[in-house]
């Protein structure tokens, strides 16, 4: 690892040797030398950064779910109208090969470390909220210009689009679908959802 500038530099550098690491490895099977093998650096380093893996793999998953989400909400404010802007919304989410599939893959093998770490409870729950609200007001922007025909609160149908999202992901990380596989039914559920013919 090359000698950083300062503390936020080593840490950043700590984080990327650290997602690497849980992508190869596995959050629940990985150590602290593993990590500080991936960073080229002794596990004294990485403890004079955090005070231990739990701490790391906080950090980690906050990084990571701060770039996702950024990554979505750029997608969206790129589009024009509810319709465009659903579907960005759904596009963004999907696991597509490269990046999209990497940082899906990293999210969700830190998802059970959620269940013991509080820390990353937490930030589970804000990511959660994050991405439901993006659905929200798209959906409600779509209910208030006549667009969308909804049958039930646009938070509720929000989280539906989450959970299968969450779903539909763990498919294709065990090899049972494709990206564009997903998308197809993601468009599907818009459809029935909204009531809009602009899914079919």
């Amino acid at each position: 690892m090359p000698r950083p500038r300062n503390q936020a530099e080593r840490r950043a550098q700590l984080i990327d040797a650290a997602a690497r690491a849980v992508i190869s490895t596995g959050a629940t099977a990985l150590k602290l030398r593993d990590v500080a093998a991936e960073a080229e650096v002794t596990p004294a380093s990485v403890l004079y950064y955090y005070a231990d893996l739990q701490e790391l793999f906080s950090a980690v998953f906050e990084h990571a779910a701060a770039t996702y989400f950024g990554t979505r909400e750029e997608a969206i404010a790129a589009a024009e109208g509810p319709v465009e802007r659903l579907r960005a919304c759904i596009r963004s989410g999907v696991p597509w090969p490269g990046a999209g599939e990497r940082s899906t893959r990293l999210l969700f093998e830190l998802f059970p470390v959620a269940l013991r770490n509080e820390a990353v409870g937490r930030a589970h729950r804000v990511f959660v909220d994050e991405q439901t609200d993006l659905y929200r007001q798209v959906l409600a922007d779509g209910e208030d210009l006549g667009l969308f025909t909804l049958g039930a609160s646009p938070r509720a149908l929000a989280r539906s689009f989450v959970a299968l999202e969450d779903g539909y992901a763990m498919d294709l990380l065990i090899g049972t679908a494709t990206a564009a596989e997903i998308e197809a039914r993601l468009l599907d559920h818009a459809r029935a959802v909204t009531g809009s013919p602009a899914f079919a």
